[in-house]
């Protein structure tokens, strides 16, 4: 077996010793290249390479982030889950929700055990993915596509989402308690959280105005708070298309309501009521705001954006398990 290993050196929960023992314990099973990433879009051109040389499996060792750009790599001419090398993910994030809704263990020694166990029992599943891409006729229609695996953003959770990076870009650590600290931020200089200006569109329904925050989910638990799930859209999988939250009201009560729904959500209830919208299994719409809002794929802020078509495309990659 010929195998990538692209390894983020500021993943949050992994050292250079961890990341020596794992590269020794999977090169101890495989034909295995390691290479450490050196900047921004490193392991999407890495995997790129990866799919073009046609390896049999790249295997990405970081946060989400590190994961996002090598799934990208791998899927820069489309989706070819029989053709393209297999992915697997070791944990080394803050917070690792794609790994995580796997099945995977949180932690990277763990996760690595368990990866070598999955490739002797030939253990793995076809995953979809969501892609979000530019809208035609607007003035983001030049915005190359980008593939995501568990989460987007449009609105108010993407502002939360890109203060967060400027403060670890002050030298601040991505912590639970950073995110919380500047969602309320957020929340109290939100300017359209009572009169919101997104709209979603999709083929044969009538479109859902005055949205002040929408989330879109390609799996289940949208997220993590240190260990316990967060469920925005408890329906949502790898085996359907995209699922939406949105919100068309963030009033004090409203996000008191639904901060308390989330942080008490299961697998069979998320946020609900007469301000919360929910769509599952949708496989094209999109997003417009009558202003620019932020922008934000796997927890990566990716600027501001007008409009965004979404596409949920079912059985996209094959992944270790």
């Amino acid at each position: 077996m010929r195998a990538l290993l692209v390894a983020n050196p500021a993943a949050t929960t992994t050292s250079a010793r961890t990341r020596d023992v794992l590269i020794h314990a999977l090169a101890s099973e495989m034909k295995l290249e390691a290479v450490t990433t050196e900047y921004r879009g490193h392991a999407r051109d890495l995997g790129r390479k990866a799919a073009h040389e046609g390896l049999d499996l790249v295997v990405a060792l970081g946060g989400d982030g590190t994961v996002n750009e090598v799934v990208n790599g791998l899927l820069h001419d489309g989706p070819d889950p029989e053709g393209l090398p297999r992915l697997a993910v070791v944990p080394g994030g803050s917070t690792n929700v794609f790994a995580r809704a796997l099945g995977l263990p949180n932690d990277a020694v763990e996760a690595t055990g368990a990866l070598l166990d999955a490739l002797r029992e030939r253990r793995e599943r076809t995953v979809g993915l969501g892609l979000a891409a530019g809208v035609p006729g607007t003035e983001d229609e030049g915005v190359p596509s980008r593939w995501f695996t568990f989460c987007a953003g449009f609105g108010f959770d993407a502002g939360v989402v890109g203060r967060v990076e400027q403060q670890r870009e002050r030298g601040k650590r991505s912590t639970h308690a950073l995110y919380v600290r500047q969602l309320m931020r957020q929340f109290w200089e939100e300017p359209n959280r009572r009169h919101g200006t997104i709209t979603l569109e999709q083929p044969g329904a009538d479109p859902v105005t005055d949205l002040v925050l929408s989330i879109v989910c390609n799996t289940s638990p949208w997220t993590y708070l240190g260990n316990r799930p967060l469920y925005a859209s408890p329906e949502a999988s790898f085996d359907t298309a995209l699922d939406v939250l949105a919100l068309d009201r963030l009033s004090t009560p409203a996000v008191a309501r639904y901060a308390t729904q989330l942080l008490t959500s299961t697998p069979e209830r998320g946020p609900h009521g007469k301000h919360a919208v929910s769509l599952h299994d949708l496989t094209d719409f999109t997003l417009h705001s009558k202003v620019p809002l932020p922008f934000q794929m796997d927890g990566d802020h990716l600027g501001v954006r007008t409009s965004v078509r979404f596409t949920g495309v079912r059985r996209a990659l094959r992944v270790i398990v």
